[in-house]
């Protein structure tokens, strides 16, 4: 006989109630199990007994499961920019850790009639007990695209700039103290705000905008074999649902993940409308796109490509759109809680809290740790710290 957490409350609920003490009883009759075919006599008003404690033991029976294991943040040197950058490509080559172009607000915060400014600053980390120090610049100032580490080098592909949006692939190269910088065939069309993963030697790109001024976003997905003499773009089959950008995409197992993101769409006036998504997808390469457990909460611009830890995919934090309507300077930060999916039980599970929330960010592997460096505080603040996620 299966007793549900629903049938365990009652129970508790029956064995709480003090014998006269609730005024008429409403009769309401009980599902078969432990109750039998007898009525239950639920006593109103509930005063009588803890309906606070009531209401615990009933959120706590649906809440997420919350994983035992702890994770183990510290701090590494902070990116030397006085503001920080948000929408960096970041990635390895050469065994360390670059972080390039992105975008801030140098002069005023965008409420106060300030530009958002987009940069061409390449930093380098050779190690993480190290200094940054500037390794280069980018051939344009770029943000917002995808980067996954190869061993070409760190590939940054697509983005924007103040002016549009680009499908340019450049590979970023750390060789002997020097950035090197070399030119790949560009996507199909151009192309930020998208997501992207690699698999072997393949790099997948799925979603984002065509334009900064579009009303809709896409459903493209495209790959890449890096290890190609001349590597080239295909395209592929689209992603079910709606199309979709800052996403979070992963890869694990041979297998590329989609979590959620937001769609746009044009409103009445013709301005994009956002729609906040919790829907996810996997793809595997030969049997195609499966959709899989919805996210528990939204999560738009969290650390991409999602870090496996312990055999799960981790989302963190990430815009929930629950501020949407709060006014920049009374913003009180993204979420920081930690989502990880098993893809093997296609559940979902919440790690404890990270110590920071920073979106449109990467989240890159690294001697041995996951490196989250700099990103989007709240709307308009940038940050300079750089997280790293490993054993203690």
């Amino acid at each position: 006989m299966k007793v549900t957490p629903v049938d365990s409350i009652i129970r508790l609920f029956v064995i709480l109630r003090p014998e006269g003490s609730y005024g008429a009883p409403i009769s309401k009759s009980a599902r078969s199990g432990w109750l039998g075919q007898a009525d239950l006599e639920i006593g109103v008003p509930l005063a009588a007994v803890s309906f606070r404690l009531v209401s615990l033991l009933l959120a706590a029976c649906f809440a997420l499961p919350v994983c035992a294991a702890e994770l183990h943040w510290k701090k590494l040197a902070p990116i030397p920019d006085a503001l920080g950058f948000a929408g960096s490509f970041a990635g390895v080559s050469g065994g360390a850790l670059l972080v390039a172009g992105g975008a801030n607000f140098p002069d005023a915060m965008p409420w106060e009639g300030g530009a958002k400014v987009w940069q061409d600053d390449v930093f380098v980390l050779e190690k993480p007990d190290g200094a940054w120090r500037k390794a280069g610049r980018l051939p344009v100032p770029l943000g917002y695209g995808v980067a996954v580490s190869h061993a070409r080098g760190l590939v940054c592909i697509g983005g924007s700039s103040r002016e549009q949006h680009h499908g340019s692939v450049i590979v970023l190269r750390w060789a002997k103290g020097r950035l090197e910088t070399e030119l790949l065939l560009g996507l199909p069309e151009a192309c930020a705000n998208m997501s992207g993963a690699l698999i072997g030697d393949t790099v997948f790109v799925a979603g984002g905008m065509a334009r900064p001024d579009s009303t809709n976003t896409l459903d493209t997905f495209y790959s890449m074999n890096l290890s190609a003499k001349r590597p080239g773009w295909r395209k592929l089959e689209p992603f079910p649902g709606p199309g979709r950008m800052l996403a979070t995409a992963g890869a694990h197992s041979g297998s590329l993940y989609l979590f959620g993101g937001a769609s746009v769409h044009p409103g009445p006036d013709g301005k994009p409308v956002r729609d906040w998504r919790r829907d996810a997808y996997r793809y595997t390469p030969g049997r195609g796109w499966k959709r899989i457990a919805d996210l528990p909460r939204v999560a738009v611009a969290a650390p991409s490509p999602a870090p496996v830890w312990n055999g799960k995919l981790l989302v963190i934090g990430g815009d929930d759109g629950s501020q949407v309507s709060t006014p920049p300077t009374a913003h009180s930060g993204f979420p920081r809680s930690v989502l990880a999916y098993d893809p093997k039980k296609d559940q979902w599970e919440q790690f404890s809290n990270a110590p920071f929330a920073l979106v449109t960010t990467a989240a890159v592997p690294w001697s041995q740790r996951i490196v989250i460096p700099g990103g989007e505080v709240r709307p308009g603040v940038r940050s300079t710290e750089v997280w790293s996620l490993g054993p203690k």
